[in-house]
């Protein structure tokens, strides 16, 4: 083409290539690098979250739950991860799955391994959503009354015992990489935690609502904005039962939503 014959096109276009090709093997190296100070244990269960959204987009309950059990069988065979907070995350999820199913089983299709589940009735999957609500909620609640208000140091002096359990074959350096890792996860989770118990609380609302219990329901979304004042979902779902207007999310979360439950 002409425009190749420019000198400093050419140039221009060669220095853009490079600095794709940089940063590509500066980004692999990094997630490898990550991915090397992971605890080797809770590889595995990483791994099978990446099938999460693939399932749920294609309305696999059943394989959602199974993957969900996989993940718990993994995190419960290691004693520092029996209580720990992504304990909570797979009962919110797991809780998710029951909730949407409870509200739109007769209009949504399903693979033939998940039908089984369109035959329980509404009730017992918003009281199987609610037990799995309810187990989120004492999770995080017990992560934060423990580890909320501790500093990264204090956390180390607390969990390195039993985080090592099990980690007795790797070296030193190798297992004090893994602790960092793990302690990293803690200080963000510190952050999270108010959000994630926003979120289980919200799940608590919608599904007492369903059971038309209304009083318990706005209970529930008011402890939910309480710990995390932008969940539009629990306002909106407030106005509703007090018969308020809908409130509409602003340009900045239109463009921006804020991150709703994590799977990891």
């Amino acid at each position: 083409m002409s425009f190749l014959k420019n000198k400093n096109t050419r140039v221009i276009i060669f220095v853009m290539v490079t600095l794709v090709a940089v940063s590509l093997v500066v980004s692999k190296l990094y997630y490898q690098n990550v991915n090397r100070a992971v605890d080797p244990r809770i590889v595995p269960a990483r791994e099978m979250y990446g099938q999460y959204n693939d399932m749920a987009q294609a309305n696999d309950f059943n394989g959602i739950l199974q993957l969900l059990d996989s993940i718990e069988n993994i995190y419960q065979s290691i004693p520092h991860y029996e209580n720990a907070f992504e304990m909570g995350v797979l009962a919110n999820n797991r809780a998710a799955v029951y909730l949407t199913l409870a509200m739109h089983k007769d209009s949504i299709l399903v693979p033939a391994e998940s039908q089984f589940l369109l035959k329980l009735d509404k009730d017992t999957l918003l009281n199987m959503a609610m037990h799995d609500i309810t187990k989120a909620v004492d999770i995080y609640e017990h992560w934060k009354d423990e580890y909320a208000s501790l500093t990264e140091a204090q956390c180390k002096s607390k969990i390195q015992s039993d985080f090592f359990v099990g980690l007795e074959e790797y070296p030193e350096k190798e297992k004090e990489k893994f602790l960092k890792t793990r302690l990293t996860t803690f200080m963000q989770n510190q952050v999270e935690i108010d959000r994630r118990l926003s979120v289980s609380y919200t799940n608590m609302g919608i599904a007492y609502r369903q059971l038309e219990e209304y009083d318990l329901a706005i209970a529930a979304y008011r402890k939910a904005m309480a710990l995390w004042d932008k969940n539009l979902t629990a306002e909106n779902n407030l106005n509703v039962l007090l018969g308020r207007p809908m409130k509409e999310p602003s340009v900045i979360q239109k463009l921006f939503p804020p991150d709703k439950e994590k799977s990891e």
